[in-house]
């Protein structure tokens, strides 16, 4: 178990011109659910769900079917049992602390964020449903994309849906290597919660802060006219 001590470094205030969310870790935490529909979709496979679960998390489930079964790697098929998850499981996903908080206060100063997500559309918006979140004006789903994560593509799409110039200074927020791999290969600066994965993982992928959880992050203001948004990053990782 990790020593909470070492989140322990002071508080630091960023500025940047939009921030781009994963879901699954970030905003809310349904590694409860997920384990269950890979123990479902192991059986269907005929793969012991276990295989499964050392390497799905962050990636998209079209990319791990298509391993096991590739008959049945369709959007079709992948977001019809994907947009069962909330309705199944759903009273196993609950939110990431201070997520919530961050979002809102986002939302309400008309700053520019979205969501990027490894998940399909009607998974994500069964889990925006089941907890009454935040709903971004724009959206990254597996079905956006040609490569999921650790392949930057899904994020500078979410930076060009948010109209930001290439090279801007976005912030991904992230929990899984891929995704942080993901942020970084598309040039943005990378806060890991680490919620699902260990500190050195997140290191190892190149995250720029690794926080324990949304409660580290503050927004201290968004200039509309500058289009500066103010982060507050802190008790990050020390060492």
């Amino acid at each position: 178990m990790l020593s909470e001590s070492r989140f322990s470094a002071p508080p630091e205030v960023h500025d940047f011109v939009g921030l781009l969310w994963d879901c699954d870790g970030t905003i809310i935490d349904s590694t409860a659910a997920i384990v269950k529909y890979w123990h479902k979709m192991g059986k269907l496979l005929g793969v012991d769900p276990n295989t499964i679960l050392e390497t799905s998390h962050g990636r998209r489930s079209i990319d791990v079917i298509r391993i096991y079964n590739p008959s049945l790697a369709t959007w079709d098929y992948v977001s019809s049992m994907e947009g069962s998850v909330p309705k199944e499981f759903g009273h196993d996903a609950v939110e990431i602390p201070g997520s919530r908080a961050l979002l809102d206060g986002l939302e309400a100063a008309g700053a520019p964020w979205a969501i990027v997500t490894s998940g399909t559309r009607p998974l994500l918006t069964g889990w925006l449903d089941r907890l009454q979140l935040a709903r971004p004006k724009h959206v990254v789903t597996a079905e956006d994309v040609v490569h999921g994560k650790p392949d930057p593509a899904c994020y500078l799409l979410g930076a060009e849906k948010l109209q930001l110039a290439k090279g801007s200074a976005v912030l991904v927020l992230e929990d899984a290597p891929a995704g942080v791999r993901a942020g970084k290969a598309a040039g943005f600066k990378v806060v890991a919660l680490a919620t699902t994965h260990g500190v050195d993982q997140l290191k190892e992928a190149g995250a720029d802060w690794i926080v324990a959880d949304g409660q580290s992050m503050t927004l201290r203001g968004y200039d509309k006219e500058s289009g500066r948004i103010s982060i507050e990053i802190g008790n990050a990782w020390q060492g």
